[in-house]
């Protein structure tokens, strides 16, 4: 991709929810963004604040900071009015928003602390229903608009160690099409992003999330796909040139989730049974 971009996001604004650091899917998509001329306000919890560093996102792409709990009715339909006094409507939402608490805490899925389980849901999945409700409420959001989230496989698979955070991302995946339906009555659409494990913050917080990697890596035909390339697809998505697409979940994964095995993992694996003489 050229650095100066094709111009599909001029004259667009929006939301990006999610960005922390430059490790973050949000921070590369924003970047991505701002390459094909949209402008956007960056939101994420008032903890990032000492977290992260969206600062420098902030002034790099010359972007407003709204900070907002999006767990919080009352913080996000502030967040909402702020954006209609910047920009008057919005054209698109990205939600990058997600957090397994049992999974950092090393709590087993058969044994799950149920406070901790329903903060996961709430952040990693309701929070894209509160911001849409929002978005709506306070009329932020215009006709012909798209909205983004970002999701895992995990969702329709099991992966072990994934654990709580599969069930998140089924939840997500269903809003995005509970949405889909109501929304399309505006032309609005809303997709998920089935994303490659990639190596972020909330990433490196699954146990296990190295071999996750790896394991992906040798099936996938093209390989992991990265922060960018997957930047690259959710611009795709905001832009007038996917205007019929909406209630899909669609795979941004190197071919993964189309694969069974691959020749690399069948060698892998007769290497390390063969045994040894």
């Amino acid at each position: 991709m050229g650095k100066s971009g094709y111009g599909l996001l001029e004259g667009k604004s929006g939301v990006i929810f999610g960005a922390l650091n430059e490790s973050s899917i949000a921070w590369a998509i924003a970047e991505a963004v701002h390459r094909e001329g949209g402008r956007f306000a960056l939101s994420n919890a008032p903890v990032a604040r000492r977290l992260g560093t969206l600062d420098a996102l902030a002034e790099r792409t010359g972007s407003p900071i709204l900070w907002a709990d999006a767990t919080d009715d009352e913080d996000l339909a502030k967040l909402f009015e702020e954006v209609k006094q910047t920009y008057g409507s919005i054209d698109f939402i990205v939600h990058s928003i997600g957090m397994g608490l049992n999974v950092r805490k090393n709590k087993p899925y058969e044994a799950l602390n149920y406070n901790w389980y329903h903060k996961t849901l709430d952040i990693s999945a309701i929070s894209l229903h509160r911001i849409v409700r929002h978005a709506l409420e306070t009329g932020a959001l215009a006709d012909g608009a798209s909205i983004v989230a970002l999701s895992y496989i995990g969702a329709q698979r099991i992966f072990s160690k994934y654990s709580e955070m599969g069930d998140a991302k089924a939840l997500l995946e269903s809003i995005v099409r509970a949405f889909g339906y109501r929304l399309g009555k505006r032309g609005i659409r809303i997709n998920a992003v089935s994303q490659s494990p990639t190596r972020t913050t909330a990433g490196s917080g699954i146990d296990g999330f190295d071999a996750m990697y790896e394991f992906a890596q040798r099936l996938s035909p093209l390989g992991n796909a990265d922060a960018e390339s997957c930047a690259d697809y959710v611009v795709s998505l905001l832009s007038d040139l996917t205007r019929m697409v909406t209630m899909q979940t669609l795979f941004h994964d190197g071919g993964f989730s189309a694969m069974g095995i691959s020749d690399e993992l069948v060698e892998d694996l007769s290497a390390a049974l063969t045994p040894k003489e």
